[in-house]
């Protein structure tokens, strides 16, 4: 029996799955991670409790799996992007806790810095969400320490599975650090030397699916290979089969992450949106661009939390149903800025045309439909930067388990969007490259061919219904960009 262990270490915990070469998951493991806020915008993780917690829900999963641990033929790995970590070489030890990718300490550097050369190289903006600020950061805190190692959370869990002797990253993972060259694909040296990073800290990138070194028998009872990494929304796009130009995945959580696979083309954005590297067919490096939506599920959290108008999300489906449309109101929830394709930091939150007869079924219907047109915006900016057009949608994350919401995505794209039968698709892509490393999977095919569907097709476009979002959102950014200023 062929087994792949996944290893999902996420932002707030760790999740671990044991597949099948059929494609089932036999045993899952989870663990949650301690957060540490030590200044306000500062947020950062104890390296030793990423390594404790994952370690944990892994051995849970495979004791929940019922099977002999000598069936487990690989290891695959996918992780919270950008996270930056110090470790010294010689002893393991870190340095300082880890910087995590929401943390903001960096911001008043990135404003310094050269957009064209950033996005030039890298396909990426400057923003304290990507490693190199934070590591420069770090070494200027910690006074440069000799004999250091810097990873992102993949490298950490290596270096401890493998009790030191591996000491590596994949492309995905490195096209976050703000310190890769994606053309080259390599770690470039102006920018190196632009942060004052000495590259004998950095990782030896290799290929997302292929040897990475073994997990030590410590750890599970006996060696096992560690054969596939990647970045947490690269592997999902692999999980979900996207893996040709035009496929695209959305992940439904806080916020919405959309990659579209571009394949072996690099796209610079018009649009504001990230160009990075994914993965192929083969788990070689491709393209994609990224567009973030940074308040989708979020927005029916303050409904249920801030306005306490429904108890559950699980309600809003109902509510959706219960009302023939949003009877004129539009909600724009833009409570933390507009991302993708707007950019715009000052943007709020606004609810546009209520009534006297709106109900909590209105704004909850015009909550949902948000996500969907928001994610509509980022993917005809990601077709229009790409000159590819979008074949189909495939979902994941809490919100995709809404069927309305489903209906009326596909209905706004015009295309089918797919939810797969298992969600954990993080994981799902991790288990992917690394079976298809070591011959639980011939091909990206086989491995996707075992997932289950259910699909949405496309009915009729609500044209009025855009255009109505449309114009609020316009009249959301006149009001973030008006300033205040009374005529």
């Amino acid at each position: 029996m062929a087994l792949v262990l996944a290893l999902d270490q996420g932002t707030t915990g760790s999740t671990a799955l044991v597949l099948g070469a059929d494609g089932r998951v036999l045993g899952r493991g989870y663990r949650e991670l301690p957060q540490h806020f030590p200044a306000a915008g500062w947020v950062e993780h104890d390296p030793d409790e990423i390594w404790q917690v994952t370690l944990a829900a892994a051995r849970e999963a495979l004791g929940t799996a019922r099977i002999s641990r000598r069936d487990v033929t690989a290891i695959g790995i996918t992780n919270q992007r950008e996270t930056t970590l110090v470790w010294d070489k010689a002893s393991g030890r870190p340095l300082h806790r880890a910087i995590v990718w929401q943390d903001r300490r960096t911001a008043d550097r990135c404003r310094k810095l050269d957009r064209e050369l950033i996005a030039t190289k890298t396909g990426l903006v400057p923003d304290p969400y990507f490693s190199a600020t934070k590591l420069e950061w770090l070494l200027q805190t910690l006074g440069r320490p000799r004999g250091a190692a810097f990873g992102t959370v993949d490298t950490w869990l290596v270096h401890r599975l493998t009790k030191g002797r591996a000491h590596v990253t994949d492309p995905t993972n490195a096209s976050r650090t703000m310190l890769f060259d994606i053309g080259r694909r390599e770690w470039d040296d102006e920018l190196l030397k632009l942060f004052g990073v000495p590259r004998e800290m950095l990782p030896e990138v290799r290929p997302s699916s292929g040897l990475f070194g073994h997990a030590d028998a410590e750890w599970f009872g006996h060696e096992i290979p560690i054969a596939g990494i990647a970045g947490d929304q690269q592997a999902a796009l692999f999980g979900q089969g996207c893996v040709a130009p035009g496929e695209a995945k959305n992940t439904y959580g806080t916020g919405a992450f959309l990659l579209m696979h571009t394949g072996d083309r690099r796209v610079a954005s018009t649009s504001g949106l990230l160009t990075t590297v994914a993965c192929d067919a083969a788990g070689g490096p491709a393209y994609a661009l990224e567009g973030s939506v940074f308040i989708a599920g979020a927005a029916i959290q303050w409904l249920r939390d801030g306005l306490g108008i429904i108890a559950h999300a699980k309600e809003t489906e109902a509510l959706a149903r219960s009302v023939p449309d949003t009877a004129g109101v539009v909600f724009v929830p833009a409570l933390a800025g507009l991302g993708a394709p707007h950019w715009e930091a000052e943007a709020r939150g606004a609810i546009f045309g209520l009534t006297r007869g709106a109900t909590k079924a209105h704004l909850t219907r015009a909550a949902l439909q948000a996500m969907a047109l928001s994610t509509k915006e980022v993917l005809d900016a990601m077709s229009r930067d790409a000159a590819l057009v979008l074949t189909d949608l495939r979902v994941d994350g809490g919100a995709a388990a809404n069927d309305w919401l489903m209906q009326f995505q596909a209905d706004t794209l015009g295309v089918a969007v797919h939810r797969p039968d298992v969600v954990e698709t993080t994981a799902l892509g991790a288990a992917g490259l690394a079976g298809l490393a070591t011959g639980v999977w011939k091909t990206a095919a086989e491995f996707v061919a075992a997932r289950r569907y259910q699909s949405f097709e496309p009915g009729p476009m609500p044209e009025q219904t855009w255009k109505e979002w449309q114009r609020a959102v316009r009249a959301t950014l006149a009001w973030a960009r008006d300033g205040g200023q009374v005529a």
